[in-house]
């Protein structure tokens, strides 16, 4: 620390996974799948949901939103991560890293009210069958989603100013594949306890308040199932809540696990292994669960395809 009144640090160091260095080649063409993979199933999902005049209703249009941000959600992350697995770089600048930081942080946030404002969705669509339609109108909708987006970059956008104002002397090697908050601050030679606790604050208010939401909304649909007369129709219900809430239960797990947490977390393979689940293995199975899994754009699917493009 002798130089931290003389010496700044401009770019840092992206280690990744250096303890599996050996297999470099298999972790690349691994990550590259599910990222392809992952970005071609949220355009499926959008253009079917664009092109189908039945599908434009609120259900869809807030699983189109939710896969346009997983798109964007992962290639945050991904495409840096590819590019050090395959060249060798590693390196990114301090003004890149804090960009990167922020718009994952961002993100995130907007996933969890996105993810509670279709839980609300639902909860009305099941539970209040006659007044739905009047309720969830299309301007309410695009207020919703807006809120959701908007809601998702101002919560995040204290801590990443005031991380941004942090002194970095060295090192600069950032033991992770991405900008994260914990590595960053590990690296900090200021006295980071103000922005711990901080961030633990708005991680726990974004996360408490969506996951609440999210939950009373399903608990209260899985009431109403309950309800259901007859076999097949409880089953069908409760195929779909279970699907869902599975999604819902990794993602508010593992974001939990690590960010709403007073302190940074020290063991960093454990750290980037939490990482790797919601920011990459999360957003390749919405889509399946969330959208292809389901019959009505599974169908309107079909027929785009079938339909004769040149007569």
């Amino acid at each position: 620390m002798s130089n931290c009144n003389n010496t700044l640090v401009t770019e840092f160091i992206l280690l990744g996974f250096p303890e599996l260095c050996h297999l470099r080649g298999l972790l690349f063409g691994l990550f590259l799948i599910i990222y392809v993979v992952t970005v071609l199933e949220n355009l499926v999902i959008v253009g079917t949901i664009s092109a189908s005049r039945q599908l434009h209703i609120p259900m869809y249009f807030f699983l189109a939103n939710l896969s346009v941000l997983e798109t964007l959600y992962t290639t945050v992350t991904v495409p840096k991560l590819l590019a050090g697995l395959l060249a060798g770089a590693k390196a990114i600048s301090f003004s890149g890293c804090l960009t990167q930081l922020f718009l994952f942080l961002s993100l995130g946030s907007s996933e969890c009210f996105l993810l509670s404002t279709m839980a609300c969705d639902r909860y009305l669509a099941i539970c209040r069958p006659l007044h739905y339609p009047a309720i969830m109108d299309s301007r309410l909708c695009l207020h919703l989603a807006l809120s959701a987006w908007l809601g998702g970059f101002l919560a995040s956008f204290v801590s990443t100013a005031l991380i941004s104002r942090l002194r970095f002397c060295g090192p600069n090697a950032l033991n992770h594949f991405f900008c994260d908050v914990s590595p960053l601050l590990q690296l900090s030679c200021s006295d980071t306890t103000a922005i711990e606790m901080l961030d633990f604050v708005a991680a726990l208010a974004v996360l408490a308040t969506s996951l609440m939401v999210t939950s009373v909304s399903y608990a209260r649909i899985l009431a109403t199932v309950l309800r259901i007369p007859g076999g097949a129709g409880r089953r069908k219900a409760f195929s779909t809540c279970a699907s869902h809430l599975v999604v819902v239960s990794i993602f508010y797990t593992t974001t939990t696990f690590m960010y709403a947490r007073p302190h940074a977390i020290s063991s960093f393979d454990l750290n980037k292994l939490v990482s790797v689940i919601y920011s990459v293995v999360t957003p390749l199975l919405n889509p399946i669960i969330y959208c292809l899994r389901n019959r009505d754009i599974r169908e309107a699917l079909t027929k785009l395809l079938q339909t004769p493009r040149f007569s």
